[in-house]
Order: structure tokens, then sequence, then C-alpha cells
């Protein structure tokens, strides 16, 4: 991420060009859009700009519904009171992307394809998670979008808040919620055991072995 920020001029547009491209046909407010990719309004709006100007993304008009509010201070008419208020719409500024770009293909190859790798950076950000045994990278990162999970997680004393923190940061940086799946050792043990479905599917899948202290991944 550090290089891209390098070469695209900073880490906010690099997390707001991945949202996009991640995320083609979905339309997204301001606000969302700093939630999502854990940056600044001001950075947000700035980057946001720039993309709208190069012509990456572009600016889009939704109607939303907003709830009737009823005047406590009068009485409501028999007419009001026959049949409910129907909600009124407002107009919100959101931003899309521009599927029309005509680098989009070599942006998606360099921003995903190129960068979404499975190393030791990726479970140094797990190390307050607990004593990782066994730690699998699928789907996104292997650019297999047909498998149950993108990361699978075992170990003891896990720290589900800390495991929880850890993937929505990486989910902010790569611009994509990702699916995992996170067992106490024992319990795992036991699913291999009796042969679960879940954990047969995700060894079974395309994927990378980062940790393997069970023994379990061929060698």
């Amino acid at each position: 991420m550090e290089t891209l920020a390098k070469i695209f001029g900073s880490d906010a547009k690099v997390r707001l060009m991945r949202l996009f491209l991640f995320n083609q046909e979905t339309l997204y407010p301001l606000k969302d859009i700093v939630t999502r990719s854990k940056i600044s309004l001001a950075d947000a709006k700035k980057e946001i700009n720039n993309l709208v100007s190069m012509g990456l993304i572009r600016q889009r008009e939704s109607a939303i519904e907003v709830p009737a509010k009823l005047n406590k201070s009068s009485k409501p008419s028999k007419k009001a009171t026959d049949k409910k208020a129907s909600p009124a719409k407002t107009k919100s500024i959101g931003y899309i992307l521009n599927t029309k770009f005509p680098y989009l293909e070599a942006l998606k190859n360099l921003l995903i394809t190129a960068t979404l790798r499975a190393d030791e950076s990726l479970t140094k950000k797990f190390v307050k998670s607990g004593k990782i045994k066994l730690f699998l990278a699928s789907g996104v990162f292997l650019q297999e979008w047909n498998t149950r999970v993108d990361l699978l997680i075992v170990g003891d004393e896990l720290n589900m808040d800390n495991l929880s923190k850890a993937v929505a940061s990486i989910e902010a940086e790569i611009g994509k919620e990702l699916s995992y799946s996170a067992f106490e050792t024992e319990d795992f043990e036991y699913r291999v055991g009796i042969h679960d479905r879940l954990v047969r599917d995700i060894l079974d899948s395309p994927h990378t072995v980062l940790i393997d202290k069970l023994g379990v991944t061929p060698q």
C-alpha cells in the first residue's frame, strides 16, 4: 500500500479507488465512503473531487425515503387519521464507478490483482488476535471469487474483538468486505475429525498457507 500511495499521491486515494473498483454497482453517499474507508471527511472530499475530475467515478442523485413526522401541536384531521402518512422523499448525492473509464482494466490489475497478496504482512495484522496455529488465505487474496471464505484463522485464546478489528482494518484498506471463519483449536480439530462440510470446503478450495502448526495442510 505504501508504494501505491506514492504512485497515486495518497493512501486515501488508493483506498477510495479500491472501494469503487470492488463495488462497481454500488452508489455510495459521502458518509458511507468515510465510514468504509476509515479516512477523514476532508480527505474523502478532496480525493472524491480528484476521482470525479479524472473520470473514474461519477456523481449521481438518488431518492431516499424519510419517515413522515406528525405535528404534535396540532390535532390531526379525520382524513389524516384514516390512512397512514406516506414517507417523504428527498434527494441525496452519491458516487459510483464509471464503468466506461478507459483505463479501468489496467487499474483493476494494478490495485487488485497485483497487490492483494497473502504474505507475512497479512499475518502481522493478527498478532493480537491470539495464539494462531493455522492461518489460510483464499478468496480475494488469490483472485478466487467463488470460495466460501477469504481467511481461515485457528488458534488458542482467540480474542474475537481484536480479530474483528484486524479484519475491519484490512477491509478499509482493500475496499471490500471479507468473509472469514475463526475457530479455537479444539473446535477446529473436532470439525476436521467429523469431516465438517464448511471446514472441508475451505481446505479443498485454492488457498495459501501462512501458518500451519497443526499439520493440517500438505507439506
